[in-house]
């Protein structure tokens, strides 16, 4: 069947797709209004954002054990094969950040920069195609694209343009649409996220190797020593597993890694430590990952806190918190209410984004009766229970039940080099007597 075929049916059916979930009154439309609130518990969104979360909703959402997809094939029984085969392949549909990398007469050359894979992207209505025509190569788009045959995809009419964007402000961009559209980091590298999530899972097996346990409480500054100790431990693994020897100077690696020495002096002058910089080294030039692993530093606010717990999972990744003493008083006093900031605290760690459901969690297995009766009468629910009523708790206060990919993830080295030469241009441009940087958002190494 043609392209243009294809694209015409695609309009229409993506239009009824659509139509179908918006004016569904059922479990649909229930399993929608949360999907939506799950994913927008950030801020409100704009316009793209809500539909590109209709969008990724329609393919991954779920009623029952069904995705709205499916229910629609199902509620159509007159579709024809071709059809279902198209709708079927709408799973696969990605939502990112595309770089324009050809103008075409009837469509877009796109490079996913979340995973640098590369596309060939057809509107498939004509006012669409008007108005991406004036586009140019380098400009940045966030929407999605669907699966329309082996070699197109279908451009999404929802679209947000950014225009070109320095490597400073690609680098934010990228970091928004991770905060944004955790769900869809490496959706279309499949290969890249179990990366990912094998890090985080190697990263928790080697904290517990060094710290003793999952979980450590030590005076800010203290621990931010033991932090950097640990991560020294952590890229001498990566090079002994390499086959770099750990005990050879940076000049000397540079020299096996085939690196010259100008580009090595570049390196440690933008980067400005030696062991990062003989981690690029290593997983630019040693070909055993396409990852990399992200430098962890306890944020300044900390360190100078009084205490701070650091929590590691193999899933949920790694947590710093100032306050978990303080709750683990709360928790522990005959009478929490006299404890000095109490209700404060815990209505923080109901709000609060950064308290996810993983510590609450280890709070419930660790005092499971005196929470039950702090939630009973904080939330003012006498009946509250654990047992039957946390999940429920957790959601209304839009925490994920499974983890989203946390931020000790690898990261793919091509979005690792550009953050750092995006960190670089903006130590450049500011003025030394500016006083200490401050840490930029995007994806951190």
């Amino acid at each position: 069947m043609p392209v243009d075929v294809i694209l015409e049916r695609s309009h229409s059916l993506k239009q009824a797709l659509v139509d179908f979930v918006l004016d569904a009154e059922d479990e649909l439309a229930q399993a929608l209004e949360s999907y939506a609130a799950a994913h927008l518990r950030r801020h409100a969104g704009d316009s793209t954002q809500r539909q590109l979360i209709v969008d990724s909703f329609i393919t991954e959402g779920k009623v029952g054990d069904k995705s709205p997809l499916e229910l629609f094939t199902e509620s159509h029984p007159d579709l024809s094969e071709s059809d279902l085969h198209l709708l079927k392949n709408w799973h696969r549909s990605v939502i990112g950040l595309f770089a324009i990398t050809e103008i075409l007469p009837d469509g877009v050359g796109l490079m996913n920069w979340l995973t640098a894979k590369h596309y060939i992207a057809k509107p498939n209505n004509s006012q669409t195609l008007q108005e991406i025509s004036r586009l140019q190569v380098g400009e940045i788009l966030l929407t999605s694209i669907s699966p329309i045959t082996d070699s197109y995809w279908m451009f999404s009419d929802t679209y947000t343009i950014m225009g070109k964007l320095g490597k400073p402000k690609l680098a934010v961009a990228i970091g928004n649409f991770k905060e944004n559209y955790k769900s869809h980091l490496y959706s279309d590298a499949p290969d890249l996220l179990a990366e990912a999530w094998l890090s985080v899972a190697e990263y928790h097996h080697q904290f517990v190797k060094f710290f003793g346990s999952d979980e450590i409480t030590l005076p800010g500054y203290q621990l931010n020593k033991k932090i950097a100790e640990f991560q020294e431990v952590l890229l001498q693994t990566r090079l002994e597993i390499a086959g770099i020897d750990p005990t050879k100077s940076l000049a000397e690696v540079a020299v096996e890694a085939g690196v010259g020495e100008e580009e090595i002096n570049a390196v440690v002058e933008e980067i400005g430590a030696d062991s990062q910089a003989v981690s690029q080294i290593f997983n630019n030039k040693s070909g055993s990952s396409k990852m990399v692993a992200p430098k962890v530093d306890l944020p300044d606010q900390l360190k100078k806190a009084e205490q701070v717990t650091a929590l590691s999972h193999p899933r949920w990744g790694q947590m710093f918190l100032p306050t978990y003493s303080k709750i683990q008083t709360i928790l522990s006093a005959q009478d929490w209410q006299s404890v000095e900031g109490a209700e404060k605290l815990i209505r923080f760690y109901l709000e609060d984004n950064s308290i996810n459901t993983f510590i609450w969690q280890r709070l419930a297995q660790q005092y499971p009766t005196s929470l039950e009766k702090v939630l009973q009468t904080f939330l003012q629910r006498p009946d509250f229970s654990l047992d039957n009523d946390w999940e429920t708790l957790l959601q209304e206060f839009h925490k994920p039940l499974k983890p989203e990919l946390p931020e000790i993830a690898s990261v793919p080295i091509h979005l690792h080099n550009l953050f750092q030469e995006a960190l670089g241009e903006v130590h450049k441009s500011k003025p030394k007597s500016k006083g200490k940087k401050k840490p930029a958002k995007g994806f951190q190494a």
